[in-house]
């Protein structure tokens, strides 16, 4: 005769299923609220690039006063925050659709390398931040050379 030890799945593991089974279905209900959620997460678009010597991050923050802007590297992480203020609309008009959204926002972004803080330089041009931050001289590839 075959014994099989079968796992019976704790209570715990049960209620944690049925949970996310919950979130699940609701979710499924609400795309707007998911759609603003992933909205807001994503926001502002970054792109970072870098070479040798420097990194650049751009962000589109369009609508955004770049006095609303507060810029902080700490470590190897950049973190754009700030707020976007909501457009005052004409007396008397109703919005037959709003998708920008207004008020805080912060993201953070990994950099590839750790930077020079003091160097760092930003500019914001047709609602696009521009973000250079410099390599660290400590973290820069130096050649070696080789003694015979």
């Amino acid at each position: 005769m075959i014994y099989r030890k079968y796992s019976v799945p704790s209570i715990w593991q049960e209620m944690d299923r049925m949970q996310r089974e919950m979130n699940r279905l609701v979710n499924a209900f609400t795309p707007e609220r998911n759609e603003r959620a992933r909205a807001a997460a994503n926001f502002p678009a970054i792109n970072a690039w870098t070479n040798d010597e420097l990194e650049v991050v751009t962000a589109e923050l369009p609508g955004v006063d770049p006095q609303d802007l507060d810029l902080n590297v700490v470590g190897d992480v950049l973190t754009i925050s700030g707020k976007r203020s909501p457009e005052d609309p004409e007396a008397e008009v109703r919005y037959h659709r709003r998708e920008r959204e207004c008020g805080e926002f912060s993201r953070s972004i990994q950099l590839a390398f750790p930077v020079n803080a003091e160097q760092v330089s930003a500019s914001y041009e047709n609602g696009v931040l521009r973000v250079n931050l410099p390599r660290a001289e400590a973290d820069k590839p130096r050649k070696i050379s080789v003694k015979s």
